[in-house]
């Protein structure tokens, strides 16, 4: 099947200018069709959220609705239900209050030029929340289940949809422990909840490149420990070096290695990827990165342009050789780095082009 590019074209000769304008056949990185037919008089029709579109950052707007469904000690999720977003109650000796047992997912749903509102490969958040589930010894909805949640919130707040071109609804499907336990335990309850809001670019920076901090005393993660998968217990322990570092002016933290101290892992909210001459390389996800949904792509992508792709561990001083250097995440999207500073010495590297979040992984069937 051949896949169509909703972004426009670039005569950069970089890696992300090629896979900017690049027409894809049988390519897995495809979009989710949320609506099936959407006439031209709806689209015309459409009604919209009073929303200043071109003001929207990366901060929550509250929506119509949010979805939910509870699992009970069986593991099976009930039939879920679509309520006003407001808040929700809690036992205060909850799995998720008591225990740290959640987690959660980050997908955008977008508005196609022909109206339709698309998904990014959501049976991908689906298991990536279902391994998550296994590690976290918790109940997780099946992948239908995950996805019908994740489409009945998208319709029920389709007017926050942003117009095409404009952002995304960015969509935030949480898994965490409601039953009660006073001892250390499992929950016997849990609840899974989709609510979302809309965005813009997630780094204050908008589409300019980022200017990354390298933190060498403090890791983002362990050997053993939950890394890998979306906790939400793996993003409390370094809000406070993310402050430190925007308040300094950088753009986010890069983190090393706990192990030995001397290879780069992730950005606080995104995948790194360095590039040079027809070479990709990434850290490997070897338990302590988290398996990107828009890594995955990019490294598809890469394979179908014919690049060699790397995955493996990235000695800090790698990045000095990079020819390019960016980023990749849901809410970051694909973002180039313009500087990296490292024992208080900042390197600047070579800006092919300034990337937004549209430019790389917005396809829509043709």
């Amino acid at each position: 099947m051949a896949l169509r590019c909703l972004s426009q074209s670039s005569t950069t000769p970089s890696y992300l200018s090629k896979i900017w304008g690049l027409r894809m056949h049988g390519t897995k990185a495809a979009a989710s069709v949320v609506e099936e037919h959407v006439s031209g008089a709806e689209r015309e029709d459409e009604e919209y959220a009073d929303v200043d579109w071109d003001k929207l950052g990366f901060s929550l707007v509250q929506t119509d609705y949010m979805f939910a469904t509870r699992s009970c000690r069986d593991g099976n999720f009930e039939q879920g239900y679509l309520s006003r977003y407001g808040n929700i109650e809690l036992n205060p000796a909850a799995g998720i209050l008591n225990y740290g047992q959640g987690l959660i997912e980050g997908m955008k749903a977008y508005r196609g030029e022909d109206g339709r509102i698309l998904l990014f490969r959501p049976e991908l958040n689906a298991m990536r929340m279902k391994i998550g589930a296994e590690r976290m010894c918790m109940h997780s909805p099946s992948v239908h289940q995950f996805i019908e949640g994740v489409k009945q919130t998208v319709l029920a707040n389709r007017r926050w949809v942003p117009p095409p071109g404009k952002g995304s609804l960015y969509l935030r499907p949480l898994l965490f422990g409601t039953g009660a336990s006073l001892g250390v335990a499992a929950a016997s309850e849990y609840t899974f909840l989709v609510f979302g809001s809309p965005v813009q670019n997630y780094f204050k920076e908008g589409t300019a490149a980022l200017n990354l901090y390298v933190e060498k005393v403090i890791p983002r993660a362990y050997l053993g420990g939950t890394g890998g998968v979306k906790a939400i217990s793996n993003y409390g322990p370094v809000l406070e070096v993310m402050r430190r570092a925007k308040s300094r002016g950088f753009s986010d933290v890069l983190y090393l290695d706990a192990e030995t101290g001397k290879n780069i892992e992730e950005v606080s909210a995104a995948n790194i990827f360095l590039v040079k001459g027809n070479t990709i390389v990434t850290p490997a996800t070897s338990g302590t990165i988290l398996g990107g949904i828009t890594r995955k792509s990019v490294i598809e992508i890469a394979l179908d342009l014919g690049y060699k792709v790397e995955e493996r561990r990235v000695p800090v001083e790698e990045l000095k050789e990079a020819e390019e250097v960016f980023c990749t995440g849901t809410a970051a999207g694909v973002a180039s780095v313009g500087s990296i500073t490292y024992q208080n010495t900042r390197s600047l590297l070579p800006l092919w082009i300034h990337v937004s979040e549209h430019n790389i992984y917005l396809y829509a069937w043709t």
